[in-house]
């Protein structure tokens, strides 16, 4: 059975109907994590793994989310094992994901929705180090990315006690046994009971505002206030004739005649209407076409697609999220890092060297331009 705090009677009795070890239909999984092409993964620890897969699976860009025991030191545990918090492993889920989809720090940020920070003896009702929070990072770039969220979170003053996540270096992860997989769906009843009961629901409803709630939620609360699209008049009569060409009017800018074609500088290139960040220079490649390309967005978050009919055969048009400015197109004949290419015109983009970033707000995208 799981550890518990002291709690009340009544939450007591519906953890006991609700426990995460009652009646499991023990089946062996074996299970091998097929990682598709230019797919990354992350792996959290929140305490009972079965609450944190249903937020992962339903985030738009994760292609798989897994449920298991990651950080010990002990090989392919099992969960009766890892139970008797000998092995060093912490219940975790490991989230594949598409990173031309989807962002490594808006999953971090997800990840904190779902759980109390600043519990360092584990999480509600499950306690001890199987249950403790932990991120674990794969490059110097993710490890950057965690901190400066959990600095962001301390410095926010939101909770009295400082954020105890523990942020290490990724070294194992095995996947649970195969009732653990999905369990919110195979069990829904028993699972919902769990999560009220365990006083993980309460607490996520009790600390994160509606406002907090609908920006883990796609941030357009936040995003749309800070990256206001003015009135189109106001934009072509504050931009150069070509830039409100391209961007209100779908226009194509000249290849080889353009600003940023054959720029090498480090920086970030920003949504020249509102500001959005939208590529880095570490992303951008000589795609030979005449127009800057990436293989990728700085943060998936800010560009969407759609298919454009404008000329014989169908397109993938490339527009900013807020600003809804068109950008260009997105080919699937990209290098090997992520296969795409963002055919991009420099009329629809500003460019800001890296040494001016902090300055002009864009000082958490730098550990995303630095080389």
């Amino acid at each position: 059975m799981k550890k518990f705090t002291s709690i009340t009677i009544p939450i007591l009795v519906s953890i006991i109907f609700a426990s995460c070890t009652l009646f499991p239909q023990k089946n062996t999984m074996n299970t091998t994590l097929i990682i598709p092409e230019n797919a990354k993964t992350v792996t959290f620890a929140g305490g009972c793994f079965w609450c944190l897969d249903p937020a992962f699976d339903n985030e738009p860009g994760v292609l798989q989310a897994i449920v298991g025991y990651a950080g010990g030191h002990l090989e392919n545990p099992s969960y009766d094992q890892v139970l008797t918090e000998t092995t060093g492993h912490r219940e975790s889920i490991q989230v594949t994901y598409d990173p031309t989809k989807v962002s490594y720090e808006r999953l971090v940020e997800v990840f904190f929705h779902q759980i109390d920070p600043t519990d360092s003896g584990g999480q509600f009702a499950d306690r001890g180090e199987s249950y403790t929070t932990a991120i674990w990072y794969q490059n110097d770039d993710e490890k950057r990315i965690a901190e400066d969220l959990i600095k962001k979170l301390n410095d926010s003053k939101k909770f009295d006690k400082p954020v105890a996540v523990k942020v290490l270096p990724f070294t194992n992860f095995y996947p649970a046994e195969e009732y653990h997989q999905n369990y919110y769906k195979k069990s829904a009843f028993h699972y919902s009971l769990y999560k009220k009961g365990s006083g993980r629901e309460d607490f996520i409803h009790e600390n994160w505002t509606e406002e907090e709630k609908a920006a883990i939620e796609g941030k357009d609360a936040e995003f749309a206030k800070k990256y206001h699209k003015p009135d189109s008049a106001t934009i072509c009569n504050t931009l150069s004739e070509e830039s409100c060409s391209v961007t209100q009017h779908d226009g194509t800018e000249p290849p080889f005649d353009n600003a940023y074609w054959d720029n090498h500088e480090a920086g970030i290139y920003v949504d020249v209407v509102t500001g959005e960040p939208l590529f880095s220079s570490r992303d951008k490649y000589d795609s030979g076409t005449g127009w800057p390309s990436f293989d990728r967005p700085i943060n998936p978050h800010f560009v969407t697609e759609k298919t454009d009919y404008k000329l014989v055969y169908p397109r993938t048009e490339v527009r900013s999220k807020y600003g809804d400015s068109h950008l260009g197109h997105v080919f699937d004949d990209g290098p090997k890092t992520t296969g795409k290419r963002y055919c991009m015109n420099s009329a629809a983009l500003r460019f800001i060297p890296l040494a001016e970033m902090e300055k002009e707000g864009y000082g958490e995208y730098i550990g995303r331009v630095k080389s």
